[in-house]
């Protein structure tokens, strides 16, 4: 999902396959994936924040419909990475609403408990409705799941929060984040479902697969350095 499509929520949800698809051109040559069209390079490599080791960053946003589809496979691949990479998620902050999703995600975070209620989050949103946009709800939410209501306020409107985000930002701004899900290699590369995909009309489950083929890819040439 583009920036500019953010205001289109509704309608991309109704048709998320469709807005992957990004026209007629060849898909993959046979050499394998080409820089340009199914991942791109960083003029400007970013250290890891786990130096000695290779960082992968899922960029993402809880209300986005296509990191929806693709959190089942970018979750089962990672727990699959080798030893030398370290993973993780960073929520994206493209706009007001999307920020709120963002706060939520690092209150989460602190608070340990992201990774656990990550898959009710994602399907209150995309299948119950709920759009999860003022902390109030957030907490009524949560509570059933095990995450107590006044803490989460209480971490919600921390310090330690606001910092995360901030950092957060700079983090996307630093990898010129336009759409999620992105997906960055070492500092190095970027890739996404829409990028592995380039030029065929397949499902988003289909393409949540090339994007973790093409992230195999660009390992290796990320730990060339």
């Amino acid at each position: 999902m583009k920036r500019r499509e953010f205001t289109a929520l509704s309608a991309l949800s109704a048709a998320s396959a469709g807005a992957l698809s990004l026209g007629s051109a060849p898909a993959m040559a046979q050499g394998g994936p080409v820089e340009g069209r199914h991942y791109r390079r960083l003029e400007t490599p970013i250290p890891s924040s786990t130096p000695g080791k290779i960082e992968v960053i899922e960029f993402f946003w809880y209300g986005c419909p296509h990191c929806y589809v693709f959190e089942p496979t970018i979750e089962a691949w990672a727990k699959q990475l080798p030893a030398d990479v370290v993973y993780r998620k960073v929520h994206v902050a493209f706009r007001e609403n999307v920020k709120i999703h963002q706060r939520l995600f690092f209150t989460l975070e602190v608070m340990g408990k992201e990774a656990q209620v990550r898959p009710a989050i994602f399907n209150a949103i995309h299948r119950g409705g709920q759009s999860l946009s003022d902390p109030k709800a957030m907490a009524t939410f949560l509570a059933p799941l095990g995450v107590d209501a006044a803490k989460f306020v209480e971490v919600y409107n921390s310090f330690t929060v606001q910092t995360k985000c901030l950092q957060a930002t700079k983090l996307q701004d630093s990898y010129n984040i336009d759409g999620v899900p992105t997906v960055a290699i070492g500092g190095r590369f970027l890739t996404s479902p829409a990028m592995a995909g380039f030029g065929l009309r397949a499902s988003e489950e289909e393409l949540g697969q090339r994007c973790i083929a093409v992230a195999n890819y660009l390992m290796p040439l990320a730990r060339k350095g």
